[in-house]
């Protein structure tokens, strides 16, 4: 039998590999609670990178629309680049067909955005939130690659495994018996969503500094801002 040659292992004296990443995470987390007539949406505002705060005031709810907001967190180049597509495809539509992208609509053009780069994808976490056709209220998730779920409360970001339990209980009521789920108030939704981020700026050092809050109604979008803790 021949044996297999090996071949030794060219190394250069000196010289180093270095790994590179396209990817980076730059943190952030999102939830957004959708009632009969309104949607909440919340992100917190600190932009870092391991143990590297850029930034403690950087806004990552994106308004598409008067009834449309999208929530991004994750890889923040990815994040812009890919916000910047979707409000060059929103600005095409309007001019094309001289209305404004229903929330509907929005959700499934993100959808293929995101499956067009399947092979490369965007390395964020998004959540769009809005008032449907009849106006009430939706919240969809994605994954990488564009795969869509509309349902009614949802985390995500670097701490939304800290945050959807506390949706699961308060809003979802998953461990409660509970036949009939009340609706859940405006007022009530917004405490959740302060809470949950109080809550979770304690655990994850990539999730503080301040939560904004957008509310979305039929008589437009309001935003109020909650200080978190800063270390």
């Amino acid at each position: 039998m021949h044996k297999i040659q090996s071949f030794p292992e060219y190394q250069v004296p000196g010289a180093q590999h270095q790994d590179f990443s396209p990817y980076e995470s730059n943190g952030g987390s999102i939830v957004a609670i959708a009632g009969e007539d309104y949607v909440v949406i919340a992100a917190d505002t600190r932009l870092s990178s391991g143990y590297t705060i850029h930034t403690r005031k950087q806004n990552k709810l994106f308004q598409l629309s008067e009834k449309t907001v999208l929530g991004s967190t994750g890889c923040w180049c990815d994040t812009l680049a890919l916000t910047s597509l979707v409000n060059a495809r929103m600005q095409m539509y309007e001019h094309l067909h001289l209305k404004t992208m229903s929330t509907e609509a929005v959700a499934q053009m993100l959808s293929i955005l995101m499956y067009n780069r399947r092979f490369f994808p965007y390395y964020v976490s998004n959540v769009l939130a809005g008032l449907d056709s009849e106006g009430k209220g939706v919240v969809y998730s994605y994954d990488p690659i564009g795969h869509c779920e509309r349902t009614t409360y949802r985390a995500g970001g670097s701490a939304g495994t800290l945050l959807q339990p506390v949706l699961d209980n308060q809003i979802g009521g998953k461990d409660k018996d509970v036949k009939n789920k009340p609706k859940v108030p405006l007022e009530k939704a917004k405490e959740v969503a302060k809470d949950a981020f109080i809550s979770a700026a304690e655990r994850d050092i990539y999730t503080g500094d301040s939560v904004i809050l957008k509310v979305i109604t039929k008589d437009g979008i309001t935003e109020e801002e909650v200080q978190l803790r800063k270390d």
